[in-house]
């Protein structure tokens, strides 16, 4: 079971805020104490997004309709498009996100997240990457997914893995519950790095030690700031960077197959708080009824 909510935030001179949470099996002390790894999640770790799979949990447990999915897919989507013409400007994505959390308890989201972990993520774990983790953790390193899923998502999700723990986007709670309101910005781009160079100073890493694996363009500012950069089932702007920069290059991904993998990542991109926002009004009508 997610054992109760303990996030840890931080705020760097420049007024970036970043959270990240450990998992119960966090060592007390590691025997190489300044290194450690940063896996992206989405397509890096894992095949598709986190966030369509638990979407779709909560659609199998009838958390939301298919009418529901399909039209706050649609929405989500125009969302982003708007975002991204606009220098990504992540204002509306962050609107969305809040809309995703609000109202939810905690520890409900956890037990959910176990759930569908358990259900939908585990299955497609991409193994190697798995074991590029098991690499640092075999070398006394400690290991932390960096995701713009909540948390508390990447949290179960670097449990269920026996990672370290997790950077992710931070909620506001208040009384075990979700006020809606967001604790510094979404964990996306540029934040990532900024959230990476925030826990290197808390813990005491040496990021020119440290190493950075992800599959997106987006990440190159989290690439960059480590001293060792992989490109795992890169995109094609990523892989031309990586081999500019002579970055190392892992790819898990097997002709049709990626073709295939590609397309809930895809979905996802819509999905991220418009399914868990149906789910929420259903319930808010459940509850009222």
């Amino acid at each position: 079971m997610a054992r109760s909510r303990k996030v840890t935030v931080s705020t760097d001179a420049e007024g970036h805020t970043a959270g990240w949470a450990e998992t119960d099996l966090a060592p007390v002390s590691a025997p190489d104490p300044t290194g450690a790894a940063f896996f992206d999640v989405d397509n890096t770790m894992m095949q598709g997004a986190s966030i369509y799979w638990f979407a779709r949990g909560l659609a199998s447990r009838n958390y939301v309709t298919t009418a529901d999915l399909a039209r706050f897919a649609w929405q989500q989507l125009r969302f982003r498009l708007l975002a991204r013409e606009h220098a990504g400007d992540m204002s509306l994505a962050k609107e969305a996100a809040l809309a995703f959390v609000e109202g939810w308890r905690v520890n409900e989201v956890e037990h959910l997240a176990e759930e569908i972990f358990d259900e939908l993520m585990a299955p497609r774990i991409w193994a190697g990457t798995h074991q590029l983790a098991q690499r640092h953790l075999d070398a006394g390193q400690r290991v932390w997914l960096v995701s713009a899923a909540p948390v508390e998502i990447g949290r179960v999700i670097a449990a269920r893995l026996g990672l370290t723990g997790a950077i992710g986007t931070v909620a506001e709670v208040v009384d075990g519950a979700y006020t809606g309101r967001l604790v510094g910005d979404l964990m996306h781009g540029p934040a990532k790095a900024e959230a990476v160079t925030q826990l290197a100073a808390v813990e005491g890493l040496d990021l020119t030690r440290c190493a950075a694996y992800s599959d997106s363009a987006n990440d190159l500012p989290l690439l960059s700031v480590v001293g060792r950069a992989v490109a795992v089932n890169p995109d094609g702007v990523l892989l031309r960077q990586a081999r500019r920069h002579g970055w190392e290059v892992r790819d898990f991904r097997t002709g049709r197959r990626a073709v295939k993998i590609a397309v809930p990542s895809t979905a996802a991109a819509g999905l991220v708080a418009g399914a868990v926002t149906a789910g929420l009004a259903l319930q808010r009508r459940r509850r009222a009824g």
